[in-house]
């Protein structure tokens, strides 16, 4: 990000009480500070439906295709072809995966999306070249885009007004959308730093509690490369769009912008087969991983940001 203005607030001293607030960002005693999310393995039962041998035979059928034949393929079935080999191996498998549990027993009960809406965000905040650890960053702008994860269709609002009128706004925007309370949802970064740090800091500089709503999210970047089984290396932005075959659109380091093409890179997983389901917390005023084994739950309904004492 290219620094815009240099923060020269100091942080607020905070109450004994706001700091057990702030410990208890995230009561979910399963998170863990894990850097990689490994899928939990199905109970022995699970595999007993003829279906998962089928399954079997067409991802071995799969492995064996070369990028061309993968892509004619894809054509055939009337697929995206774009990506590289490994995004088009693991799309034709999501395919016949969702296409056979269809039809069978096993898939009763699964859900082929776990949230009615994803709030894409991506924070654009002061920095200097070579940050010293200390450094507060403050949000200049907060951009958000909502997908909806049935029709997926794109609703942006993009805000840049001072933090507290912003962060009102936007819990009013949320609420309009009746998220929380008739709809399910939960939020979405490229990366740890937009909540676990960019919000986190802001929010004492602000002298606001941090918003109940944005105290778990999902980070693409960890399930975009446990999806795709790829290397933490490509999962920057530009690396995902190139592999999923599309272009940066926009202005780069342009928070609108870039929560635009998070939200494509979203859109794509979910039409891949993708369940994004929620992978970071806030917890003890850090970021830190969700495993999977823990409940799925939406983010509460948004209410208005509280002032600190």
């Amino acid at each position: 990000m290219e620094s815009q203005k240099k923060s020269s607030q100091p942080a607020n001293k905070t109450s004994a009480s706001e700091e057990h607030e702030e410990e208890q960002c995230c009561a979910d005693t399963s998170c863990e500070n894990n850097e990689k999310q490994e899928p939990s393995s199905p109970k022995q039962g699970d595999f007993s439906d003829p279906v998962y041998k089928e399954i079997a035979i067409e991802n071995g059928a799969i492995n064996r295709m070369n990028r061309d034949e993968l892509r004619a393929k894809c054509a055939e079935l009337k697929l995206d072809t774009r990506g590289v080999k490994d995004v088009l191996k693991k799309r034709l498998k999501s395919y016949y995966k969702r296409q056979k549990l269809m039809h069978s027993a096993a898939a009763n009960g699964n859900s082929a999306v776990y949230f009615d809406y994803i709030c894409v965000v991506d924070y654009e905040a002061t920095c200097e070249e070579n940050n010293p650890p200390d450094y507060l960053h403050e949000i200049i702008e907060f951009p958000m885009v909502l997908i909806d994860t049935h029709t997926l269709e794109i609703k942006v609002v993009d805000e840049a007004e001072t933090f507290h009128q912003v962060l009102k706004r936007a819990v009013s925007w949320l609420q309009e959308k009746e998220l929380g309370t008739k709809y399910t949802y939960t939020f979405l970064t490229d990366g740890s730093w937009d909540m676990g740090k960019f919000l986190h800091t802001q929010c004492k500089l602000s002298c606001i509690r941090f918003p109940p709503f944005a105290r778990k999210w999902i980070n693409i970047r960890k399930s975009y490369g446990n999806f795709y089984k790829v290397p933490r290396t490509q999962t920057k932005l530009i690396c995902m769009l190139e592999n999923l075959g599309m272009q940066y659109d926009g202005r780069p380091h342009c928070g609108l912008d870039d929560s635009h093409n998070i939200a494509r890179i979203a859109i794509h997983m979910l039409k891949d087969g993708c369940q994004l389901r929620v992978n970071e917390c806030l917890h003890s005023g850090e970021p830190r991983s969700v495993p999977i084994s823990a409940p799925i739950e939406g983010a509460p309904a948004p209410q208005n940001p509280k002032k600190r004492n």
